[in-house]
């Protein structure tokens, strides 16, 4: 789901858009916790496409005037 294309997320229906960000801002929060934790940034580049996707998302329910 990291790195969806933008044609396959405006597929999709606005309930599934919603479910996908509460999922992928779960992960960004469960991928920063660790990393605070460990110490290791190692992950940091999957963090950064996990934003990308919450904001193309955001984007496209903006677009469509749902509620977020």
């Amino acid at each position: 789901m990291i790195d969806m294309k933008i044609k396959d997320l405006r597929e999709l229906s606005t309930e599934a858009l919603n479910t996908k960000l509460k999922d992928l801002r779960l992960e960004v929060s469960i991928e920063k916790r660790h990393i605070a934790s460990t110490g290791v940034a190692s992950k940091k580049i999957k963090i950064t496409e996990m934003k990308r996707s919450v904001a193309q998302i955001l984007t496209l329910l903006n677009e469509r005037g749902a509620k977020i």
